[in-house]
This record gives structure tokens, C-alpha cells and sequence, in this order.
């Protein structure tokens, strides 16, 4: 579902207008696609941040100069000390069309006792409708017992959702946790003795 976002059209460029747009919580933009000019804007910070903080691949409805356009959020730049957002790309999409993007892979339950589970492809590509883009993709890691590799083509994909990513590449691994041998303590009185072996050593030298 998109967002409904209230944008203004941008007609300053550079730091400078980049910083005064930033003092006015207002968000560069960039909206570009389908052999259009690219169109610069500004976004309300607060719902844009919110937004694309909980939501990955975020869809928005952009109301600008009069009409309205559907965008993906392709690209978002923040400061990595005061973890503003600087700029957004944004990608013109249309109502019914499939766009290609990453989304996350998750787990959910638990595998058979005395196993653990590692997620290999921590996300995978796949082609949806923009207007539908599943936001992760869930794998059931329920009662696998050690050995256990799921891979691309035992993934289900939401209806309409499809991925070219080979189907043999291992998605989650099942095994059993190899702990590493403890080393046995070294006998405290063995090392008393040694050190004191030493110690005379080094007096009959001096002598």
C-alpha cells in the first residue's frame, strides 16, 4: 500500500539548498524513470523518516505541482553521526507494473533440539508488483534436523512474487553445534615446581 506524501517542487540546488531544506525539515529528492526528465523535490522529513525507517522498499503516492505520481524509494543517503536523511532516490513506478528489488529473508520457529540454524542468504532478489512487495520473505525452520540445507526452490513466494536467483543456492543451513575441547588446566603444583627448578637455576649461575 503507498503512502501519501505531500511533496514540493525543488528549484534550488547545491549544499547550500540542500542545508536550508534540511533547517526547514524538508528531505531532497530525486524522482526519475520511464525516459522522464528527473523531477527534484523536497519531502516532510518527520513522515518520510518514519516511513522508511519501518519500511523497506517503501511505496509512496506523491502529490505534487497539481497531480500525483507512485514512487519506490530506491536509494536513501543518510549522516552517519547524526543519522539524518540527506537525500532519497526515488523510482517512478505505475499501478500494475513489476519492479525487481532485494528483500529480507527470515526465519520463523525453531529447529530440532541440539541444532541451530545459520541464514545464508540474508536476502534475495526477486520481481513483484510495486504495489505489492511482500516485505520479507519468511522461511519455517520448524523440527529440521541436522543436515538440513533449504534452498531457493523450496522457498514460498507470495502469489505474483518471482525470483531468478538459481534455485539451488542454500538459503538456511541446519546442524549441530561442534564445541571446541576444552584444554585440561595445567597442574598448579607441576607449575609451582618448574618455577621454582628455575629460580635455583638462576642462582647457581649468579654463584
Amino acid at each position: 500500500m503507498a503512502e501519501a506524501i505531500n511533496a514540493q517542487l525543488r528549484t534550488e540546488f547545491g549544499k547550500g539548498a540542500a542545508r536550508r531544506a534540511r533547517r526547514a525539515s524538508l528531505i531532497p529528492a530525486v524522482l526519475y524513470g520511464h525516459g522522464t526528465d528527473p523531477v527534484h523535490l523536497s519531502l516532510p522529513s518527520h513522515e518520510v523518516f518514519l516511513i522508511v525507517k519501518t519500511t523497506s522498499n517503501a511505496l509512496l503516492e506523491l502529490s505534487f505541482d497539481g497531480g500525483s505520481e507512485l514512487a519506490l524509494v530506491k536509494d536513501v543517503q543518510k549522516d552517519v553521526v547524526a543519522n539524518d536523511i540527506e537525500h532519497i532516490d526515488l523510482l517512478l513506478v505505475r499501478r500494475g507494473e513489476k519492479v525487481a528489488v532485494d528483500v529480507s529473508v527470515v526465519t520463523e520457529g525453531e529447529s530440532a533440539p541440539g541444532t541451530i540454524h545459520s541464514v545464508d542468504l540474508q536476502s534475495i532478489a526477486i520481481e513483484a508488483l510495486a504495489t505489492a512487495i511482500p516485505e520479507q520473505i519468511t522461511v519455517s525452520v520448524e523440527g529440521l534436523e541436522d543436515g538440513t540445507v533449504v534452498r531457493v526452490s523450496d522457498l514460498t513466494l507470495p502469489e505474483g512474487v518471482t525470483t531468478e536467483v538459481d534455485p539451488e543456492t542454500p538459503v538456511v543451513v541446519v546442524s549441530v553445534p561442534h564445541l571446541e575441547e576444552e584444554l585440561p588446566e595445567a597442574d598448579e603444583d607441576a607449575e609451582g615446581e618448574a618455577d621454582e627448578a628455575a629460580a635455583d637455576d638462576e642462582s647457581s649461575d649468579e654463584a
